[in-house]
């Protein structure tokens, strides 16, 4: 009897409800305009990176820049219905299913530019250490390989996610944590037993940390290739070459890795912390990628110059 009274005290709940800032909700409408501003610049900048490089395709690293533009392109379409939903309209509920839905899209895409940034450090290594093979090592055939083990790779990594949540029952608890809904985040609220998500969960940011491990190893191969090379200027020239991707490696896996650690370690932390890192997780990547190619690759400044001079004109 006492078994059945607990079950019954047990309510099953059909939708979350996200949140927007705590204790700033007041001001909600005014954080929707940099949001806003922030997703437009994001959608436009890997846009014009994809369709420069679809006209004006000549390298293998552009190849990959686009796997990236693609990445950051589904990153934002991905987090923003519910993010423009809770700061425009105050509108927090969503259902069970396109949360988890939501959850599967946004972790593909992250899976995804962590495995393009992957191969764009392989790419880079080979650039400076066999300058000459470059070409022949990386031909479009071959890219198009890479791109589709890519895909395959973050498939077979996220699919479990949302298959694993939709076993869970849940009950009593249905506050999330983000803007968003995110695997650990989901996991958290079921009342039966998750401790597949957890250990899988766990598994998939092993993996992540991996491909972050493999990026540190090729730039101490690239470090000791370049310190090979006698002139003092082709060296900074070689270096040179690897600024873009250092920069798109920061942006996206300072957040990541915080967030993780966050979750793991300090629990019981300030959750406006784990929030505005969240934010800056989805935010920030797909609008500064675009900007720090854009700057710091020569190549693309001039193409986006003549494209510009030819409107003009």
């Amino acid at each position: 009897i006492a078994m059945s009274a607990f079950n019954t005290s047990e309510i099953q709940i059909s939708t979350f409800l996200l949140i927007g800032i705590p204790g700033l909700e007041h001001v909600h409408i005014w954080i929707s305009i940099p949001i806003c501003l922030i997703y437009i610049i994001a959608t436009i900048g890997n846009c014009i990176i994809l369709l420069l490089i679809k006209t004006e395709s000549s390298l293998p690293m552009y190849y990959f820049l686009s796997m990236l533009a693609i990445s950051d392109l589904g990153l934002t379409l991905s987090s923003l219905p519910t993010m423009l939903r809770i700061f425009l309209f105050n509108a927090t509920r969503i259902s069970i299913d396109a949360c988890i839905a939501q959850e599967f899209f946004i972790h593909t895409f992250t899976a995804m530019e962590s495995s393009v940034l992957l191969i764009m450090s392989f790419d880079r290594f080979i650039a400076i250490r066999n300058p000459l093979r470059y070409s022949s090592i990386l031909t479009n055939t071959t890219i198009i390989k890479i791109g589709f083990i890519l895909a395959i790779r973050c498939l077979v990594f996220i699919l479990p996610f949302p298959i694993t949540l939709k076993r869970l029952r849940y009950c009593n608890r249905n506050l999330l944590s983000h803007s968003y809904c995110l695997h650990q985040d989901i996991m958290r609220l079921a009342c039966s037993d998750n401790r597949v998500n957890v250990i899988y969960g766990f598994f998939v940011t092993v993996i992540g940390m991996l491909d972050l491990a493999i990026i540190a190893m090729s730039y101490i191969l690239i470090l000791k290739t370049v310190l090979g090379i006698a002139s003092h200027q082709e060296r900074l020239k070689a270096l040179s070459t690897c600024i873009s991707h250092i920069c798109a490696v920061l942006i996206f896996y300072v957040p990541v890795v915080t967030l993780s650690i966050i979750y793991r370690l300090a629990k019981h932390g300030s959750p406006l912390i784990r929030i505005l890192i969240a934010d800056i997780f989805v935010l920030f990547p797909p609008m500064m990628n675009p900007i720090v190619y854009c700057v710091k690759n020569h190549q693309i400044q001039e193409k986006v110059i003549r494209k510009l001079c030819l409107k003009e004109a």
